[in-house]
């Protein structure tokens, strides 16, 4: 028996133990293109806490988004569910509407014994608190951002081009420190204490860093380190870039705002204030590492940093996100895992490893759960990451999809090409290790017609339809009464047509009416809704909506404002 015990004594010391789980530290960046020291996007961008994250583990320079907008970014994030197989495409679509089912990546990891904690900007301005442990902001709430300092008066430095422009599109220093300023500071702060607490489970602790989103305010310090006469512009931007672009990707590209901000004299602000606030960001992320590394957690947590998706600031004419391009859809991807607590690497990460390999952020569940030895999700789309963390340089012949917001329209990133595919049929190609900007569109050569056809054989076939939102979830619209005798003010169309919903839930029928655009006359086509009835028009921004009562009593008025929206009558 003795002997028997000596032989069990010795297995038992020369089996590797993973008897303590990982913990894992999840870094959303929201908006962040490829403007950081690593990835050279922009030479001014002053990431030093980004740049010692990369070189402390594997950096992906060749990573894409699963979408170039928030909500079906993250939604493929934290599902594991690609957009094409959940139907998610775009903003408006709410995620529990379309996956009401859906087990979310903390609430995987809290199922197998992880306390799972989030601050900040997670998913798309929802907390999704029965997927938490905790949060901060308390989760009851479901709004994921703390208070912010923002200008008293707005807009400080962009005027509103009309009612077609977002309103947070605005920029300026703020005097006040990173603390009176709010936001990042408290989730960075928030996260710091989880830290710093001993934890009887291994955790799942999630920090939403949300800058550079817009609006682009941060403490003054952030922009006195880009002087306004030195900034650079857009190292990607050329003048006539869109040449060769198809009519799809022209439309997508011209949307009205960099041609408002260039008119404005803004574009050299605009440059300055996204530098700023990504150095702001950079700065909030180097308190919770500095906090990680003074905790008792620096050993045994893996850490991995993402962004959603990245932002145009003027190339191919366009300014924002929600294109196939590469300034939209390469995003920074860092993880690090330490050496002896991960059973699928038990090597951990080599330190300063770059993978050069196209990667998608959809593979984000699947790397983590199987980095904590948990058993694989069936429903995640996206392939582990694991190989290329063992081996950056390891053979890999899946292409990176960022899927648009319409079906049958995406991206597909290789290792040195990329093919954009828009629903109507039109094709872009660029060679991207020989032209980083995607300035020459190589689609209508006949000698890439084999690089095309590769592409197209390796194209996502089958695309899920996309459900509408519920009314209930879009924007609502302020009612406005009018006083009796007063005229609704006119309409001022200018925009994109989308459709509006008008409820009445009065208990009388009304009369609901377009204004036009001379002040005070009604046009012909009137609709008459009875009680807890509704109405979809088509409209614009800056259309003006009259309620009237049969007999014609003006009894209030909707102005539409910059996206699709429900106007109830009251």
């Amino acid at each position: 028996m003795k002997s028997l015990a000596c032989v069990l004594a010795l297995l038992a010391l020369a089996a590797p133990s993973h008897a303590a789980a990982p913990n894992i530290l999840f870094i959303a960046v929201d908006d962040l293109n490829d403007w950081i020291g690593c990835l050279e996007g922009h030479p001014q961008a002053r990431t030093p806490n980004f740049d010692r994250l990369a070189a402390s583990g594997v950096l992906f320079t060749n990573a894409h988004c699963a979408a170039p907008a928030c909500n079906p970014s993250r939604t493929a994030v934290m599902t594991g569910v690609a957009p094409n197989v959940s139907g998610l495409y775009e903003n408006g679509q709410p995620m529990r509407h379309v996956l009401p089912e859906a087990v979310l990546l903390p609430k995987y990891f809290s199922q197998h014994g992880y306390w799972a904690g989030g601050s900040g900007k997670l998913l798309h301005y929802f907390i999704d608190a029965a997927s938490w442990d905790d949060y901060f902001p308390k989760k009851e709430s479901e709004d994921p951002l703390p208070q912010t300092l923002y200008p008293q008066e707005r807009p400080l430095s962009l005027p509103r081009g009309g009612p077609w422009q977002y309103v947070e599109t605005d920029w300026g220093p703020l005097d006040a420190t990173d603390q009176q300023f709010g936001g990042d500071w408290l989730v960075s702060r928030w996260v710091a204490q989880q830290l710093a607490a001993q934890h009887d489970r291994p955790f799942f602790l999630a920090c939403g860093i949300y800058r550079p989103h817009e609006p682009w305010f941060v403490p003054k310090k952030y922009f006195e380190a880009f002087p306004l006469e030195d900034v650079q512009l857009p190292p990607g931007y050329l003048e006539g870039d869109l040449d060769d672009v198809p009519p799809a990707g022209q439309k997508a590209a011209r949307n009205r705002y960099f041609d408002h901000i260039r008119k404005e004299g803004q574009w050299r602000q605009g440059v300055q204030a996204y530098l700023a606030s990504i150095a702001f960001a950079d700065a909030m992320l180097g308190r919770v590492l500095d906090a990680l590394e003074a905790s008792p957690h620096k050993d045994n947590t893996i850490v991995v940093l993402w962004s959603d998706h990245g932002w145009q600031l003027g190339e191919k004419e366009h300014w924002q996100k929600y294109t196939a391009w590469r300034a939209v859809t390469r995003v920074p991807l860092m993880v690090r895992v330490p050496q002896g607590v991960s059973p699928a690497l038990p090597a951990g990460t080599a330190a300063g490893g770059v993978c050069t390999r196209p990667v998608s952020t959809l593979s984000l569940y699947p790397t983590l759960t199987e980095l904590a030895g948990l058993p694989p999700k069936p429903d995640n789309d996206g392939p582990s990451l694991v190989p290329l963390l063992a081996d950056p340089d390891a053979d890999w012949d899946k292409p990176a999809v960022t899927f648009l917001s319409q079906p049958h329209s995406y991206g597909l990133s290789g290792e040195r090409m990329r093919y954009i595919h828009y629903a109507n049929g039109d094709e872009e190609l660029y060679d991207t290790a020989q032209d980083r900007y995607e300035w020459r569109n190589l689609a209508p050569l006949p000698e890439f017609a084999g690089e095309l056809a590769a592409f197209r054989a390796a194209a996502p076939q089958a695309f899920a339809p996309k459900p509408p939102p519920p009314v209930e979830s879009l924007t609502r619209l302020p009612w406005n009464p009018l006083a009796p005798g007063e005229a609704p003010p006119a309409s001022a169309p200018d925009g994109n047509a989308f459709e509006i919903t008008i409820e009445n839930q009065t208990e009388r029928d009304v009369v609901v009416q377009r204004v036009q655009s001379n002040a005070g006359a009604e046009s012909q086509e009137a609709t008459t809704l009875a009680p807890a009835k509704r109405t979809s028009q088509k409209s614009r921004p800056g259309v003006v909506w009259l309620v009237r009562s049969p007999s014609g009593e003006a009894l209030g008025y909707f102005r539409v404002d910059d996206r699709p929206a429900w106007a109830v009558v009251e």
